[in-house]
């Protein structure tokens, strides 16, 4: 018999209801909290047959049914923070708000009211209801259309959402967070209002419609990090930028438009190491077969990105560079996280373009290296440095966006190879990209035996 190894882990509950279709709901916040190492627990208070493309028929649990849901999880579980979600009725939202003040543990209200198509989800009568449920709760996280129906105020920028929010406070809860999805923009704004902060939190919008379940995500985010123990404003930070990870690398599912990644931050962390590996084991591939013909003044790197990398901080590369010594080309230390600056930064605005692209080195250009490229007939591209917008030119992350753009838009395919000219007193460099490791060492010893030769 093997020993037993118990985990203990902080426990979140949701109060919400489920979707067969499992991008929202309480299928959404039990991956979410799973997502946050916390363990999930659930009262369910509907039951609706959904998937993709929409919702077919939804059944409310009796009443009795919820409130022993409540009693059973609350009389066992050490519960750190709980949330909730589609409460459908006057009656399971009077219910909730009773169990709520008896909770000693942060409650998120997520006061689902509209649905994304601007239609009303709940009768006048159990919106008034929720007044009673804010007033127990730790923080509230409406949307703009939410937010307009408990205050009358239309959310269209910063100074309207501080506005909602602050009309929101009068019901007595501790924070509200008016999401700015529903808000048109190239960016979304989520405006956290307290008594004695307001603080917006910005994240590029992303260009899709698999977007069910975000707000349900967002909640049980939020709530996870509060049972874990964190102060409201890093959970709430925390929270929108695990929401814009999972809607950026959505799941391909469904014939409708998706679901929401919540796995996205948790395997990315977890494939941390595995890309440490693959960089050095591209590194080693470049020692072996001495690539010295590549090697650019300024130094050779290699990065790789973990599959769903947003930051430098998430790219692997040589720390200080690779370098040509009489015996060959030596990386000057090992790979690590952040190592690179340049080159990382590129992949990064590359992969705006071309989300599969993971690795990218950097090597000389010359004329040898120019007709090498024409001899291997690859698709490439470039971009001239000195055509750069002035203000651009100041800010290299911009210089890097710029180029990539230069480089990869209005492309079916992304290049196998982008060229930067340089300008007056910059190098000439090539950047050959690829989304595995083995095809980005099939690239890099192509060329350089074509420049050999």
């Amino acid at each position: 018999m093997r020993t037993p190894a118990p985990e203990s882990r902080p426990v979140a509950l949701t109060i919400a209801g489920s979707d067969s279709g499992g991008g929202a709901g309480i299928q959404a916040d039990l991956a979410t909290m799973a997502a946050h190492g916390v363990f999930g627990t659930s009262a369910i208070t509907a039951v609706t047959a959904q998937n993709t493309r929409g919702v077919a028929s939804s059944h409310v649990l009796p009443i009795d049914e919820v409130d022993a849901q409540l009693e059973a999880v609350t009389d066992d579980f050490a519960v750190g923070a709980a949330k909730t979600g589609m409460l459908a009725t006057t009656e399971v939202i009077e219910t909730v708000a009773d169990h709520a003040q008896g909770f000693d543990f942060p409650l998120v209200v997520d006061p689902v009211m509209v649905a994304t198509s601007g239609d009303r989800l709940l009768e006048p009568e159990a919106e008034r209801a929720y007044e009673a449920l804010l007033g127990e709760a730790t923080v509230a996280t409406p949307n703009a259309d939410e937010a307009e129906v408990l205050t009358d105020i239309a959310v269209t920028d910063e100074e309207t959402a501080r506005e909602a929010g602050e009309v929101i406070l009068e019901t007595g809860v501790d924070a509200v967070l008016i999401k700015g999805g529903h808000v048109p923009g190239e960016q979304v704004r989520d405006t956290l209002v307290t008594d004695n902060i307001v603080r917006t939190f910005e994240h590029p919008r992303v260009a899709t419609d698999a977007t069910h379940g975000s707000g349900c995500t967002l909640a049980a985010a939020i709530a996870a990090r509060l049972a874990k123990g964190e102060a409201l404003e890093p959970a709430v930070g925390g929270a929108t930028d695990f929401l814009a990870r999972a809607v950026r690398y959505y799941y391909d599912v469904g014939e409708g438009h998706g679901a929401v990644n919540h796995m996205a931050a948790l395997r990315n962390e977890a494939s941390r190491e595995p890309t440490a590996e693959m960089v050095q084991a591209v590194v080693d591939r470049f020692v072996d077969a001495d690539v010295s013909a590549l090697v650019p003044e300024v130094g050779m790197n290699v990065v790789g990105a973990t599959p769903y990398a947003d930051s430098v901080a998430e790219t692997a590369a040589v720390e200080g560079r690779i370098t040509r010594t009489l015996s060959g080309v030596h990386p000057n230390r090992g790979v690590r996280f952040g190592a690179s600056s340049h080159v990382a930064r590129f992949l990064l605005s590359a992969r705006e373009f071309f989300p599969d692209l993971r690795f990218a080195v950097n090597c000389r250009f010359d004329a040898d290296v120019e007709a090498a490229l024409e001899a291997l007939a690859w698709p490439v591209a470039e971009y001239d440095r000195s055509q750069q917008p002035d203000e651009v030119a100041e800010i290299e992350d911009s210089t890097m966006g710029w180029g990539a753009r230069q480089a990869f838009d209005d492309r079916d395919e992304p290049p196998v190879a982008v060229i930067d000219r340089g300008e007056v007193g910059k190098e000439a460099i090539v950047k050959l990209v690829a989304a595995d490791p083995e095809t980005l060492v099939e690239r890099a010893l192509a060329l350089d035996q074509e420049v050999s030769e």
